[in-house]
């Protein structure tokens, strides 16, 4: 369908949305956007205790490039320059045991759902954040995912 935008372009954080979607060729009444499938991984967050010299850090060792959303939240620019990939988040502790993950959910209430019933507990959420909603979950060995939904 003519004008419809792709949403791989959406920011996945906790924090202020960027809608920066363009239109998406493959896009169709029938089918959902290719760039975004159903759960699967969409955007990795990173927990830090000092925003602007972790964000340094990734600058200077990575050539990283970021948004930032005010002093609270600085998004990863995914490498195209298009959208973003993950974030840094002062609002999240940091962990030796890893990042946040976060899947794209098309039903976001059929996926809390299926986690439950699968044997995960959801441990905060589902809650909105600018852009859409979100919720996270430990699966049975204790790891611990998010999963977000468009608005």
């Amino acid at each position: 369908m003519p004008g419809r935008r792709c949403a791989e372009r959406r920011v996945a954080s906790g924090h202020e949305a960027r809608a920066t979607a363009r239109p998406c060729r493959d896009l169709t009444e029938e089918t959902p956007c290719p760039h975004r499938p159903h759960h699967a991984i969409s955007y990795v967050e990173l927990g830090v205790t000092d925003l602007p010299s972790t964000r340094t850090f990734y600058e200077q060792a990575f050539g990283w490039r970021f948004h930032d959303y005010g002093p609270a939240y600085s998004g990863i620019t995914a490498p195209d320059g298009e959208g973003e990939v993950g974030g840094l988040n002062p609002g999240a502790a940091p962990s030796a045991a890893g990042p946040l993950v976060l899947l794209f959910s098309e039903d976001l209430d059929g996926t809390v759902s299926a986690v439950e019933e699968a044997g995960g507990a959801v441990v905060a959420g589902p809650y909105e954040f600018p852009g859409g909603r979100r919720f996270e979950f430990t699966d049975p060995s204790g790891n611990r995912l998010g999963v977000f939904a468009d608005s």
